[in-house]
């Protein structure tokens, strides 16, 4: 006596390219924030080396300057955008 089981197929196995969408989604939310925070800090320094504003919080060291804020504000934004894109994926149109 031959006894034979048929099994339904199951769900195919793929590899997934973006793992982590949700993640950099998160990441990118973040981001925004912070390069909002960093370009308030750059034009406040920057106000008060034109005399507008008192003193900026921060007086000597690299974090003194208002290039290095506004710079950080730059490079801040750019990697949310990037992570913004990444989380999409290209099955999603990404709006302007």
């Amino acid at each position: 006596m031959v006894v034979r089981i048929r099994f339904g197929k199951g769900p195919k196995v793929e590899r997934k390219r973006r793992k982590n969408r949700r993640v950099a989604l998160a990441v990118g939310a973040l981001l925004t924030p912070a390069a909002v925070m960093a370009m308030a800090l750059g034009i406040w320094r920057l106000a008060a080396d034109l005399k507008w504003t008192d003193t900026f919080a921060i007086s000597s060291g690299l974090f003194s300057h208002w290039q290095v804020w506004i710079a950080a504000a730059v490079v801040l934004q750019a990697g949310a955008r990037l992570l913004h894109r990444y989380g999409h994926g290209e099955d999603t149109p990404v709006r302007p």
